[in-house]
């Protein structure tokens, strides 16, 4: 059990922790969420040790062990990769380096002798021998190939950096898991086999992730950082949000009993209850939503933007056709041959292995970016809305965001335009801001706002939920699902993709794959997977 006693932190006047108390037992994964700025990334340091709290202490098992995921990628750079993986288990790493020291001295004395026989056992009872074979394992079930194994980090390219590090975190067993952001970087298809692997891990998980679907495939709790407080709730990242939200509008229906709001409670537990026997963690959570008291159930204090996308004329039959499109960068190819046409009402997810070619795909779509070979016709009553995944252009100037905006607007009344500011929660004094010193989530919000204001009938979407917290994504994705226009979008958000998209595209250097369906239904098809490993060229 990890324990959490009386927990403060304050910088300066401000608070950011207050009498935190909790409390962490084996077989659960906790989802820490909270707003930007809330605390979520320091409250596992001040679990990890890396940053001392003003009052309270942190209390792990004794004889237990705990593992953090590193989010520093150049830290092993001059170290080869399978060591790095190695130097995850702190304790059997120590044992194996003074054995090495021990063994490789000229005048080896009877007391080494003893030291290494002491070593030894304990490297035994830590299963040293099958170490290096374990962590190889884990390594090639995150992808990165067996001839990279014994290569310097600083040769891997930055996802690839993560997986190892991600090995690092998993290696060894640790009785406690502590994860920041572990889906950064990583491709669906990492993102799935992590999610598997941790619904199977019987230690305890703490994990910070801005990804719903990853949370509510891995969490059995969610632990909510709110107001200066820290609260832990039963459940996934969905029944925290959807109960949260319930538990609001029950609060603001002065006319409802409170026998009826109890029943109304009951009844969506009993619901969610059942919906559970679907997911990889099935049981454990279902037997805590049946246990739960409904008092847990509180509503939120957190603010969710508006995020509305009108059109400002519905689109014609024509849309856009791509006739043999193919495109490189520096001699290597990104795509070849893309066939395909938009047709009402598709909302598109584009994948790809590649994120450079998805990004250079929706700059050709933009125009921004010409193709090598083949042709990209837009239908006349096409008016198309832009969230590049790269915004930085558009924030140069420091001007406030008042008269940001307004240079996308028709409408120039100041009173017109702070309307959809707010609707992006940016009100008062924060409209006077200039724009060249927001965060990446505030410009982020900013773009669409300008998304919104232009009321497009083709929105394209380059990574959108990038610098977002939870309750902008949820927002985001609500907005997805409503519009009646087209999406193209490209996304590494599972939930935004399987809840938005009706199509799916794949698009590789050797040609593409184009299926009507949801995204669980496209990883889960077997033609469509046999077809991909032979794009890929890793069909056996």
């Amino acid at each position: 059990m990890l324990t959490v006693s009386n927990i403060s932190l304050r910088f300066g006047k401000r608070v950011l922790f207050e009498d935190v108390n909790l409390k962490f037992t084996a077989g659960n994964c906790y989802g820490i969420i909270g707003a930007n700025g809330a605390g979520k990334s320091t409250l596992v340091k001040i679990i990890a040790g890396e940053i001392e709290p003003n009052t309270g202490s942190i209390d792990l098992e004794p004889g237990k062990r705990m593992a953090v995921l590193k989010q520093n990628h150049f830290e092993f750079d001059e170290i080869p990769v399978l060591q790095t993986v190695l130097r995850g288990h702190h304790r059997l790493w120590a044992i194996m380096e003074e054995k090495d020291a021990l063994y490789a001295k000229a005048d080896f004395t009877d007391e080494d002798g003893m030291r290494a026989s002491e070593l030894e056992a304990q490297f035994a009872e830590m299963d040293g021998w099958n170490a290096e074979s374990d962590a190889a394992t884990l390594l090639s079930n995150l992808g990165i190939e067996e001839v990279m194994h014994e290569k310097p980090m600083k040769e891997l390219s930055g996802n690839q950096k993560v997986r190892v590090l991600l090995a690092q975190a998993l290696f060894g067993n640790p009785d406690v898991l502590l994860m920041d952001e572990p889906t950064n970087d990583l491709d669906v298809e990492t993102i799935r086999w992590l999610e598997e692997f941790l619904a199977g891990f019987e230690n305890t998980v703490l994990v910070v992730s801005h990804d719903r679907h990853f949370l509510d495939n891995v969490c059995t709790h969610v632990c909510d950082i709110d107001y200066s407080r820290i609260k832990i709730f039963s459940g996934n990242y969905t029944f925290w949000y959807q109960s949260s939200q319930l538990a609001l509008r029950q609060r603001s229906d002065q006319n409802k009993k409170a026998e009826e709001k109890k029943k109304e409670l009951q009844e969506f537990i009993a619901r969610f209850s059942a919906n559970v026997a679907k997911s990889r963690q099935a049981t454990a959570r279902k037997k805590m939503l049946e246990k739960l008291d409904i008092e847990e159930i509180q509503p939120s204090t957190r603010r969710y933007p508006g995020i509305f996308f009108k059109q400002e004329r519905e689109v014609g039959d024509q849309i856009l056709t791509l006739d043999n499109v193919s495109c490189s960068v520096g001699g290597s190819k990104l795509f070849g041959n893309l066939n395909f046409t938009i047709n009402k009402g598709d909302k598109i997810a584009f994948l790809s292995r590649n994120t450079l070619a998805l990004n250079t795909l929706f700059k050709v779509l933009w125009g921004e970016v010409k193709p090598y070979a083949g042709e990209v016709k837009w239908g006349v009553t096409v008016k198309m809305g832009f969230l590049p995944n790269d915004n930085s252009s558009y924030f140069e100037k420091p001007i406030n965001l008042v008269d940001w905006l307004r240079q996308f607007s028709t409408e120039k009344d100041e009173t017109f335009i702070r309307g959809f500011l707010g609707r992006m929660l940016f009100s008062g004094e924060e409209t006077q801001k200039m724009c060249n010193v927001l965060s990446g989530g505030e410009k982020v919000r900013c773009m669409l706002s300008k998304m919104m204001i232009e009321n497009p009938n083709v929105g394209i979407f380059d990574e959108p939920t990038n610098h977002l917290d939870l309750e902008s994504i949820q927002a985001l994705n609500n907005g997805l699902m409503e519009y009646a226009g087209i999406v193209l979008m490209h996304s590494h958000d599972q939930e935004v993709i399987n809840t938005v998209a009706n199509r799916i595209i794949e698009i590789t250097p050797n040609g593409m794959i184009d299926k009507y369906m949801t995204y669980e239904e496209f990883a889960e098809d077997a033609a469509v997977q046999q077809r991909r490993a032979e794009l890929y060229g890793t069909a056996k």
